[in-house]
């Protein structure tokens, strides 16, 4: 199920390969939107305060994983193009070994330091038993996180969406079913919920690593894959730690904002917690068609087609500004009924908070959609570093911003939410510049 993304129209190679990648991220948001959903219907406002805050912790401790498997499928894929398939199986052994190792010492971090990790959160006493024990259970299952992302981005470097889908949606559907047992039928509170997420994270990790070794032979590595050159491990770490720490980066500033938020108390945190739902599911497809292009631009790298990689460019800007504006659209009108997919309609402020959040993210749509692909282009170029500088830009005005804005009585938390779009637009202008005006493609 391989796809050579050097040959066909251009449009339409970018589509079809993305297509099951969006449809896959859609899916993977449904596993802690579930557990926001039914906590928020069935538990109320702490709990849904308490899962939502989690989620963000979650996603930033995570994302380092995933940023490191996202770097090392940079390599595959470009080895791919070069039609270099040997370097392409050391290097996937060299990346596996390594962010096998990262993973685990992560996690004994997390178990160790989770205390310290909440205060330093600020998170509220009366939710504080709660959020522990939804993470500490949600932790358990960061290996299964692991295996599921690094076989995903190892199958779509060789231009194969299609399956990594398959596992994940089996394991969206789990985790719903599992939720309503274990919330609803059970009473067992967030951590069941918690624990029908880890569980439906097994089977997509446990499934698609089974897949790779039973059906892709290409990817099956022998004893003397694993006798890596120094050349290729360090390779492996430039780009994996890049790739890392634009994710980690991305989300630690969304981490701090979490703090912030939380110093506004737990209505506030509610309709954060609701609202972002939304928005990561609103910018979601964007974000995944740049992941997309990022390796289509990888593959035509590592082919040495430059013209190829320009006409994606210029078709990647029209598709992904075009879906934005639509969803902008689509969030701006519907924000008020969005929020009560999560809050009852009782819960009037909660949810007025939550569409003025929507509203000002939304407007601003196409700023994050350029950003994506601005961060695919250059993982694609071997240029990672630039992904990072570009990161680093869009969060630090976020949060310096929200830090200076928040705290003044007549703007207060909408400070926080003006912040963000801010910070998207002047990383794009930066990275737009730096295309025009710096030989990025001296290299091809």
């Amino acid at each position: 199920m391989e796809k050579d993304l050097t040959q066909g129209s251009v449009a339409k190679t970018m589509l079809l390969f993305a297509a099951p990648m969006i449809m896959g991220n859609l899916l993977q948001q449904c596993y802690n939107i579930a557990d926001t959903l039914i906590v928020g219907k069935f538990l109320g406002p702490d709990a849904l305060a308490s899962v939502g805050s989690a989620y963000t912790l979650m996603t930033f401790l995570t994302s380092i994983m995933i940023g490191l498997c996202m770097g090392s499928g940079t390599i595959f894929s470009v080895c791919f193009g070069k039609k270099d398939k040997q370097k392409m199986k050391n290097s996937i052994a060299a990346s596996f070994l390594f962010i096998l190792a990262v993973t685990i010492i992560m996690n004994i971090l997390v178990f160790v330091g989770i205390d310290w990790i909440l205060h330093m959160m600020r998170v509220p006493n009366n939710i504080y038993n709660l959020m522990r024990e939804y993470i500490f259970i949600i932790f358990g299952g960061i290996f299964f996180v692991f295996l599921y992302n690094y076989f995903a981005f190892l199958l779509r470097a060789i231009g194969n969406s299609m399956v990594p889908l398959f596992f994940l949606g089996a394991a969206a559907v789990l985790n719903i079913v599992l939720d309503i047992v274990f919330v609803v039928i059970f009473k067992q509170g967030v951590g069941g919920a918690a624990f029908a997420t880890v569980i439906a994270q097994a089977v997509s990790g446990i499934g698609i690593a089974v897949y790779v070794w039973l059906k892709e032979p290409q990817l099956r590595l022998r004893k003397e894959d694993f006798i890596i050159r120094k050349t290729i491990l360090l390779e492996v770490i430039r780009h994996s730690f890049a790739a890392c720490i634009q994710q980690s980066v991305m989300n630690f500033g969304i981490l701090m904002i979490q703090g912030l938020v939380n110093s506004f108390g737990t209505i506030v945190m509610a309709s954060f917690a609701a609202a972002v739902k939304i928005d990561s599911f609103a910018y979601m497809p964007a974000q995944e068609f740049g992941n997309a292009f990022s390796l289509f631009i990888s593959q035509n790298y590592g082919a040495k087609k430059s013209e190829r990689v320009h006409e994606g460019i210029r078709k990647a800007v029209k598709i992904s500004i075009l879906f934005c504006l639509a969803v902008s659209f689509i969030i701006f009108i519907f924000a008020p009924y969005l929020m009560q997919i999560f809050v009852n309609a009782q819960e009037y402020e909660i949810i007025q908070i939550g569409v003025g959040y929507l509203r000002i993210e939304g407007s601003f749509y196409f700023g994050i959609g350029i950003l994506f692909l601005l961060y695919g282009f250059y993982r694609g170029i071997e240029k990672p570093e630039m992904s990072l500088i570009l990161t680093i830009i869009s969060l630090g005005t976020r949060v310096l911003l929200a830090y200076l804005l928040a705290p003044i009585p007549v703007i207060g938390v909408l400070g926080i939410w003006w912040s963000i779009p801010i910070g998207w637009i002047l990383a794009d202008l930066v990275g737009i510049i730096y295309i025009k005006f710096v030989k990025v493609f001296s290299s091809m």
